[in-house]
């Protein structure tokens, strides 16, 4: 039986992780809002201590990107709210922003009537594709470039009210995970979070590997390998470079979950405690702190049932927020969402000047 749920809750998973590998595709694009004045994107570098010296050898040099809103070059004494932005799997900053059609989507939500604020989108891709916003020695520790290490860097070099009241945490996929799992454990760095179509660890559960990507790994002679190498051997890295990192075992700093058709109890169990309805029983008190929380998800996605269990256990806690189930896939809507739901959300929950 325990076999039989492990690879149920497999199925589930990999479902999850591989849905950012589909969005490398166009999404819907909003009309351009009448009046919509426009932003400024500023690309930058992002220097990460909380990333160095991480054992797969990725830069702590991080792109960034802001988008600075209309407003923001006319009265040099005002400060803005800032809103995170967090990516999903297989893909960068970037590339979500081109999926969002930002700056566009942003620019229409203000002219729609959303108080301007700043939008910062971090790169937190690796070789694996996916960082899984997580913390190891391994990949490097990327709770805190986010809540830490860029939230530092912004407030210093742009014009922030530098308050939790005045900071918002969203993210897709992937990233609606990693704003799941940054947020609760920051609750004293943002206010106001919103979980997007919430991926790669909800209802985790290691996937036996196939024959032909158990041959990929066993090839690798580091990392830097990982760009030939299948999907399923590379989103099976990126989680056991996250969750089960050992710096013992070189030359990939990690534990596999199975040894050819064993299952490896212990390393399971390290993906299992990473998922987000687990790490939210321990930290409810976190979540209760939060002025308003938003989850999510098209009815054509197959993190909805992610999404909808990580309503589930908040509900549970009796934690306020609000469960969107709309009308729509993995990506079709984002543009959308981000203009007419995400960015009003955090208007009207952030603290403005």
């Amino acid at each position: 039986m325990k076999r039989y749920r492990s690879l149920a809750l497999a199925m589930i998973m990999s479902a999850a992780l591989s849905l950012p590998a589909i969005a490398q595709v166009t999404t819907k694009q909003p009309d351009k809002v009448e009046g919509a004045l426009p932003a400024k994107v500023e690309q930058i570098s992002v220097h990460s201590p909380a990333i160095e010296g991480n054992l797969m050898g990725e830069s702590a040099e991080r792109d960034v990107f802001v988008v600075l809103p209309p407003g923001y070059e006319d009265d040099p004494d005002k400060r803005y709210p800032v809103v995170y932005a967090l990516h999903g799997y297989w893909i960068g900053a970037e590339q979500w922003m081109q999926e969002v059609h930002a700056p566009q989507t942003i620019e229409g939500a203000f002219a729609k009537g959303t108080p301007e604020m700043i939008v910062v989108f971090p790169t937190s891709w690796n070789r694996y594709y996916g960082s899984m916003y997580s913390s190891s020695r391994t990949t490097g520790n990327f709770e805190h470039f986010i809540a830490k290490d860029l939230v530092a860097y912004i407030d210093e070099n742009y014009r922030t009210i530098p308050e939790r009241e005045s900071r918002g945490l969203v993210g897709h996929s992937m990233g609606g995970y990693g704003a799941t799992r940054i947020g609760m454990k920051h609750a004293d760095v943002f206010s106001a979070l919103y979980v997007m179509s919430a991926g790669g660890g909800v209802s985790t559960g290691p996937a036996p590997l196939s024959a032909e990507a158990i041959a990929e790994i066993a090839a690798m002679t580091g990392p830097d390998d990982a760009e030939d190498i299948s999907t399923e051997a590379r989103s099976t890295l990126a989680r056991a470079a996250a969750w089960s990192p050992n710096p013992n075992n070189p030359p990939l700093y990690l534990d596999l979950p199975y040894d050819g058709d064993e299952l490896n109890e212990a390393v399971a169990a390290k993906w299992a405690a990473n998922n987000s309805v687990t790490l939210l029983d321990q930290y409810v008190d976190q979540f209760e702190r939060y002025a308003a929380i938003a989850i999510d998800v098209g009815d054509d996605d197959r993190a909805a049932v992610g999404a909808r269990q990580l309503s589930e256990a908040l509900a549970a806690y009796e934690i306020e927020h609000s469960f969107d189930l709309y009308e729509g896939d993995h990506t079709s809507e984002l543009g959308f969402r981000l203009q007419d739901h995400v960015l009003p959300f955090f208007g009207e929950h952030l603290a403005f000047e």
